[in-house]
């Protein structure tokens, strides 16, 4: 077998065999089972993970040890299988004790009357069996009963009534578990099909809804978001790499369906994808919400996941919530539904670097503004003074009285000049 390079660039598997040559499989379709390979669900929408465990070592050692987790986490109608052999079982492997007594104690084969049986009035295997059942169950019809004769009769029915009821409290228990598990329960938390990511303050946010819709509501919840992603390294393994998602509301109270928004800043992995790398991209954000329930008190979790075609672009959903005079109305059938409004195609981190752009631009031009505002000013009182200084200067006489004498001029010169270097230097 060698590996081939079509005009395509892709490497094929051929065998070759004298001078036939046959390729296994193509380019094409090994992209398509790799892209379907990638594509599948980790976590379903009901919340049930996507995992199949093989070859485990001790599996069934390990079960056998937590029998009780087991009973619980199986189906019902493998406990009731359970529920109904524990004590059939029983019932038949002390019955075959009692049948063993009596016959080696010679109960069935003797027909003396004075012979003191081990179990009165047993014959047969079913009369031995109609006695297990009737000790086990404290029926007591009266007519059958263990005698003095035997003292391992007597042995038998006190290990069969312990051993009665401790199938009681292990069987009973384990029902009454199962039947108080938060399976159920999750089942009346709804999240929304798809998630949605739009505009919130000016900033690009992931948004789904979670909703409870039975009339008891849970305590309190906790709401928590991971982004799982399927990277392949060049050997062709598979990794995955988590990533929890920030929430702006995780800590809910959820007495009416809120939306949880989880803002695209630049801690996100959302941060660079815009709307076509966020489609073709190859992800899942699997969601969680614990909570606690106020009819029992316990903890639940309700789960499930979303994948890039689940996820709308430039939508929001429909408000759900009515303040009416004495009540608040919950329209429970926009849940599900979603308005498309504007939202940029770009990513977050595009986005963020224009308006970073455009407030650098915006504060050039208003520190511009301000020093053409600072030179016009400057100008203005520069005007000023010369016109005051200007005022303030006499104008000259013509130099037809020679009456006035010369000290005077200077002086009154020196004076002038005095009074506008004064000025200017204020200015």
């Amino acid at each position: 077998m060698r590996k081939m390079n079509d005009q395509s660039g892709c490497y094929r598997p051929v065998n070759i065999q004298g001078n036939k040559v046959s390729y296994r499989g193509s380019c094409g379709d090994s992209a398509e089972k790799e892209v379907k390979r990638l594509q599948r669900r980790f976590l379903h929408k009901d919340g049930s993970c996507n995992v199949y465990f093989k070859h485990i070592f001790g599996e069934w050692e390990s079960y056998v040890v937590d029998i009780f987790t087991t009973l619980v986490d199986i189906k019902w109608r493998h406990m009731f299988v359970i529920f109904s052999l524990s004590y059939v079982l029983s019932w038949l492997f002390f019955g075959l004790v009692f049948w063993l007594i009596a016959v080696q104690h010679g109960d069935l084969f003797s027909d003396e009357e004075e012979v003191t049986p081990c179990v009165a009035n047993v014959h047969s295997f079913t009369g031995a069996f109609l006695f297990s059942l009737e000790t086990q169950t404290t029926i007591g019809y009266g007519y059958r009963c263990v005698t003095e004769e035997c003292s391992l009769a007597i042995l038998m029915v006190i290990l069969q009534s312990v051993l009665s009821c401790i199938i009681d409290t292990f069987i009973i228990g384990a029902a009454l578990a199962k039947m108080a598990t938060a399976r159920k329960r999750a089942q009346t938390i709804r999240f929304s099909y798809y998630a949605v990511v739009g505009l919130r303050d000016d900033k690009f946010c992931l948004m789904w809804r979670i909703g409870d819709f039975r009339p008891n509501h849970m305590v309190e919840g906790s709401v928590r978001a991971q982004l799982l992603r399927y990277r392949e390294d060049k050997e062709g393994r598979m990794t995955m790499e988590y990533r929890d998602l920030k929430l702006l509301n995780d800590q809910i109270i959820l007495v009416t369906p809120v939306t949880v928004v989880h803002e695209i800043d630049s801690d996100s992995p959302l941060y660079g994808l815009d709307r076509k790398a966020l489609a073709k991209d190859n992800f899942e954000i699997l969601v969680t919400f614990v909570y606690t329930g106020d009819s029992t008190g316990t903890s639940h979790q309700s789960r499930s996941s979303y994948v890039p075609r689940e996820i709308l672009w430039g939508h929001r959903f429909n408000d759900v919530l009515h303040v009416k005079k004495k009540y608040y109305k919950v329209d429970c059938l926009q849940f599900e539904e979603t308005t498309e409004v504007y939202a940029p195609h770009c990513s977050a981190m595009q986005l963020e670097q224009k308006e970073q752009e455009w407030n650098r631009a915006e504060k050039t031009r208003e520190k511009q503004a301000e020093k053409s505002a600072l030179e016009i000013k400057y100008s203005q009182k520069s005007h000023s003074a010369v016109a005051l200084v200007t005022s303030c200067e006499e104008p000259e006489e013509p130099v037809t009285a020679p009456s006035q004498p010369p000290g005077d001029v200077s002086y009154r010169k020196a004076a002038v000049t005095l009074s506008r270097l004064s000025i200017e230097s204020q200015i």
